[in-house]
């Protein structure tokens, strides 16, 4: 039954010029978005095994996280995982370095940002993006871990956002490791005392994430989740779990 609304439609413009202008804009915005996930598509479809790195854009090459970063990103490259990160300063430059110098391919999904994102110089591959959901979809897509540094806004958004995937089934269950204890105990705090107390989220949830500050380990934790899963880190795996 009608309740007697107008629902404007973009062929009900009764402006000729106006529509046609409205419709070309439209129909542009798709294909740009749709040209992001065809490159990334076709540039990272064979980037096997490799994890996806995040982090500040703020933290300075001074900042303790910043060398961890490094070691963490070479120890993945020499055990012959390619890295990515979101491209830019901070703890993104941090993990294109370490990749960099490493064995393995650095990979840098760069975003059109009005400050603080510049492309750093330690990429094999980059690619640029204007639409932050089409790049995090490569971000996840392109994964078999995640490892998240200390961050703001962006970082969170990235985490809760793969964490969220895995939880509701849309993408395969991979290592999600978090690095820095001091950093990152008080949200995980909130989230048994808050989220699992008032059931927002189940207590088992909370077993998607690893807590670990070690270099070494980081690395270790991520093949020891694919030698006690017995599932190999190879493109027919990935495949066979994601919906994304």
């Amino acid at each position: 039954m009608s309740k007697g609304k107008n629902v404007p439609r973009l062929r009900q413009i009764t402006d000729v010029n106006r529509a046609t202008a409205k419709k070309a804009r439209e129909s542009w915005h798709i294909l740009t978005i749709m040209a992001e996930f065809i490159e990334s598509t076709e540039r990272l479809a064979e980037l096997r095994p490799a994890v996806s790195i995040f982090g500040s854009a703020r933290i300075k090459p001074t900042d303790p996280f910043y060398d961890k970063c490094v070691d963490i990103a070479r120890r993945l490259s020499d055990a012959g995982l390619a890295v990515i990160s979101g491209g830019g300063p901070g703890i993104m430059e941090a993990a294109n370095k370490g990749a960099y110098e490493g064995a393995s391919s650095s990979v840098g999904l760069n975003i059109e940002l009005p400050h603080e994102q510049s492309s750093n110089r330690w990429q094999d591959i980059s690619i640029s993006f204007r639409h932050f959901f089409a790049r995090k979809v490569a971000f996840v897509k392109y994964a078999d871990a995640y490892v998240v540094m200390p961050g703001g806004f962006g970082t969170l958004d990235e985490m809760t956002e793969v964490l969220t995937l895995i939880q509701t089934g849309k993408s395969r269950r991979i290592p999600v490791i978090l690095v820095g204890t001091q950093f990152w105990s008080g949200l995980l705090e909130w989230f048994r005392t808050r989220l699992v107390a008032d059931g927002m989220i189940d207590a088992k949830d909370l077993d998607l994430v690893q807590l670990i500050d070690e270099p070494a380990n980081v690395v270790e934790a991520i093949f020891a989740f694919y030698e006690a899963s017995h599932e190999l880190l190879t493109s027919e795996s990935k495949e066979a779990g994601a919906y994304l």
